[in-house]
């Protein structure tokens, strides 16, 4: 059984890399959001560091470091506390991409049939599906953080020379609270695709599960508020405790007939 499950994720990440449209599109939003913001931000700091919207941020600081200047305690600010939230939206929108045609883009290809006569149960090939997007969405993202942190290190060293130190707030990220939200995303959203009846009809209700998070990312930039270790850590632990209960209930009443239809 799990040598089918393996084929189908297989098959899925094949499909992605083929695809001369949706697989630009996978990193379009990653590059926005983890090389083309930061940057902005990085520049602004140093051009502009009295402005006031900048300015608004320094008082979510507690203190800063010892004789450190305030550009480079902006830049730290930026790095440990207002990017990470970017880590919650990129690997949803990667995902969406990919989820959103799971089940409706079999169905368009005429496929459908096909991968329903493998040897695997309906919820063993939705939770394939899951799987398959989920991987896709982990590598992106891990990709877009790889090029983030060696970017915005490279600019700062660039132009006060020194580096910054990333912070555990990365580690809470990267290895909780982002996997757990895509992993809640995909399931969702594959979902839907097993609901809908065509591909553009599953990314438009993937577009709500993405905007609860946008506003969190205006909110960092805002000033509104900034994530904390513990404020991540409890996130990831709510997040990965709904991902495995939606997981687990996944397919509910959905029947071979029912998706067929």
């Amino acid at each position: 059984m799990k040598t089918a499950m393996y084929a189908i994720i297989k098959k899925d990440f094949r499909g992605v890399a083929a695809n001369r449209r949706l697989f630009p599109a996978l990193f379009l939003v990653p590059s926005l959001l983890a090389l083309v913001l930061p940057s902005i931000f990085v520049i602004a700091v140093h051009f502009t560091p009295d402005d006031p919207d900048i300015l608004k941020l320094l008082a979510l600081v507690p203190q800063a470091a010892p004789g450190q200047s305030l550009e480079l305690t902006l830049w730290g600010l930026l790095l440990n506390s207002i990017l990470p939230a970017f880590f919650l939206v990129i690997p949803v929108m990667a995902s969406s991409i990919t989820a959103a045609s799971a089940f409706v883009g079999e169905k368009e290809r005429h496929t459908l049939e096909t991968l329903l006569y493998c040897p695997l149960t309906l919820r063993q090939i939705f939770q394939a599906k899951v799987l398959a997007s989920f991987l896709v969405s982990m590598v992106v993202s891990l990709l877009s953080f790889a090029a983030m942190f060696l970017v915005v290190e490279g600019e700062v060293f660039f132009l006060a020379g020194q580096a910054l130190r990333p912070s555990v707030n990365w580690l809470a990220v990267l290895l909780l609270v982002s996997p757990a939200v895509s992993l809640i995303a995909v399931t969702l959203i594959v979902r839907g695709s097993a609901k809908a009846q065509s591909v553009e009809e599953s990314q438009q209700a993937a577009v709500f599960l993405i905007l609860p998070l946008l506003l969190l990312v205006v909110g960092q930039f805002a000033g509104l508020f900034l994530m904390s270790f513990w404020l991540l850590l409890g996130l990831g632990l709510l997040c990965g405790a709904l991902a495995w209960i939606l997981l687990r209930k996944s397919m509910g009443r959905f029947t071979y007939e029912r998706l067929l239809q």
